[in-house]
């Protein structure tokens, strides 16, 4: 399952089930999985590793150093888990001591064409990011995110768990969980609904939901008080407890 161009360092470690494309390079103290399918062209250089049954298409960069100035040839890595998809010319970075010395990427993500995902980075699971959506460094993206085309995110922004940016958007903010934001810079614009609704939030969930949006964004409300608002209106739900939990150990500020 290695093509006989392809050229792997003898401190590689392969899963007997992976396939390498032809003329792919795998550098040293690289893991590569069971069931992982590596194109032609690829680069990946260690310290990273990849888990079981991803997808990496041709000419991506997988694991070189970070494009960070203070980086001084520290040993840092990336880790990649289960059943990702890697479309082409995609730059993943490892991380800096800066930054805890690792970029991690998680399971069954969709990573379309050119997107950027910096030094230590921390990304999800189940996240979509389409075309040249890009990653500044110790960015956050929770699971079931979903980045628009050409989407930027400033350095050490997160991003909350089912949010959701429009095509170009420049986020320079955090985003609070099930926010649909647009525009540069970042702006909220709702709630969230159609990737709830496709994830099984029920009409109650949504419902409350909307009314913690409005609270957030539309009360005219200080920060402090509307997570006060927000553990009284959902102090029994975990979803209105997570957005006044992010909003609360936001360093950055939210988008507003």
């Amino acid at each position: 399952m290695i093509h006989p161009t392809a050229i792997i360092d003898e401190s590689a470690t392969v899963a007997t089930g992976a396939c390498i494309g032809p003329y792919t390079v795998i550098g040293g103290d690289v893991e590569i999985g069971e069931g992982t399918w590596i194109g032609p062209h690829v680069v990946i250089n260690g310290p990273t590793r990849i888990g079981r049954d991803n997808k990496i298409f041709q000419f991506n960069s997988i694991g070189d150093v970070p494009q960070d100035k203070k980086y001084e040839g520290e040993v840092s890595s990336l880790v990649i888990g289960d059943r990702n998809t890697i479309r082409e010319y995609c730059t993943l970075n490892r991380g800096t001591k800066h930054g805890g010395g690792i970029t991690r990427v998680g399971s069954d993500n969709w990573i379309m064409a050119y997107v950027h995902i910096a030094h230590d980075c921390q990304v999800g699971n189940d996240i979509i990011m389409a075309n040249n959506a890009t990653l500044a460094g110790h960015v956050t993206i929770g699971d079931h995110a979903i980045l628009g085309g050409f989407t930027l995110v400033h350095q050490f922004c997160d991003v909350g768990t089912h949010c959701f940016s429009a095509m170009g958007t420049a986020i320079g903010k955090d985003v609070p969980p099930y926010v649909l934001v647009a525009g540069q810079p970042a702006s909220p614009r709702g709630l969230n609904s159609e990737g709830l609704k496709r994830h099984g939030f029920d009409s109650d969930t949504l419902e409350l939901l909307r009314k913690a949006y409005k609270t957030v964004y539309r009360s005219g409300l200080k920060a402090e008080e509307a997570i006060e608002q927000l553990n009284c209106l959902g102090a029994h739900s975990p979803e209105i407890q997570a957005m006044a939990e992010f909003i609360r150990t936001s360093t950055r500020g939210i988008v507003r």
